[in-house]
């Protein structure tokens, strides 16, 4: 069973000194990230063949990202190239207990004249969708126009060849220019979801609840619910089973990624146990606790994608480690 993941791939300016504010920051260390790309390189890392569909720079910065992506076993028949417009690269400070905040973009460039804000609607190769099993989407695509038709494109194809669509909302009030219309937008796609993540904080937001089943009523297309509450855990409602699992308690260095690897986690479980196993209890709760285990071992070095585990590496996590 085959993945597609959609938008950005970018690169993370990560701040060496800790606790510092943006204009403190003297060093920064770039790693490579962006939402989709992250779930995609997770995805492969655990054993899930997988397909992005993103838009690089033509530039240096663009060119080893896909290099990189090659390199880890990504299907890079989706990737686009802007001829103008440079890849996306991010300042990400850190808190001194490795929380990170989105801090600005480089030299000041709006954030609609990076590259992945022109991924294009009609380069994306619809035989991409007949091989696939579920198309995995964040909502930074959904910001900008052009990405937007992109995005609604790769939706459409989606269902018409049966896909199952996951939806990250990843809330990135940088990216929007409208708090309101953001909010609108992405509730208009979370409507078509079978699978939706969210944070706490965004289900708060976008729901004024935390509680998943409640906010599944509101969708009725979904088959499943997951509020990530960070050092907490994660509440669940998958099929008919609602639950919550503990966070593995770990020292963290930086916890860029680790949603990421959660959502790649999650979804190869979903792919090697089969949707359907979703409606026993155990299962549901045990891919939730292999999803967390792979966002905690993420935390345990710096960067999102030189970070994220192998499938032996979250086995061996759980077999020495209780939630």
């Amino acid at each position: 069973m085959s993945v597609i993941c959609l938008g950005e791939t970018l690169i993370d300016l990560l701040a060496n000194q800790q606790g510092m504010p943006l204009e403190e920051v003297t060093e920064w260390t770039p790693y490579p990230g962006g939402a989709p790309a992250n779930v995609a390189c997770g995805l492969v890392k655990l054993g899930t063949p997988t397909t992005l569909i993103s838009c690089l720079g033509k530039d240096d910065v663009g060119t080893s990202l896909a290099k990189l992506l090659t390199e880890i076993g990504i299907n890079s028949a989706g990737l686009q190239y802007h001829p103008t417009a440079p890849t996306r690269q991010i300042y990400v400070t850190r808190s001194i207990d490795g929380d990170r905040t989105f801090a600005g973009f480089i030299n000041n460039i709006p954030s609609d004249e990076f590259a992945d804000a022109f991924l294009d609607a009609y380069q994306i190769t619809e035989s991409l969708f007949p091989q696939a099993k579920l198309l995995a989407i964040g909502t930074i695509s959904l910001a900008n126009p052009i990405s937007y038709q992109a995005t609604d494109r790769a939706l459409e194809l989606a269902r018409k060849y049966q896909l199952q669509i996951f939806v990250d909302v990843n809330w990135r009030s940088m990216f929007w220019d409208d708090r309101d219309r953001a909010k609108s937008i992405i509730y208009e796609v979370l409507n078509q979801a079978d699978f939706i993540k969210m944070s706490d904080d965004e289900a708060q937001w976008l729901f004024e609840s935390i509680e998943p089943q409640l906010i599944r009523n509101r969708l009725p297309n979904s088959q499943g619910v997951l509020i990530t509450a960070g050092a907490k855990g994660c509440y669940y409602s998958l099929a008919h089973q609602t639950g919550f699992v503990p966070a593995f308690n770990v020292p963290a260095i930086d916890t860029t990624g680790a949603g990421d690897s959660f959502v790649a986690a999650w979804i190869h479980q979903l792919c090697q146990q089969g949707i359907e196993t979703i409606q026993n209890a155990e299962t549901a709760a045990n891919l939730i606790k292999y999803a967390s285990a792979a966002g905690a071992i993420t935390t345990l070095k710096p960067g999102a994608i030189d970070a994220q585990p192998t499938h032996a590496e979250v086995v061996q996590f759980l077999s020495t480690h209780s939630s």
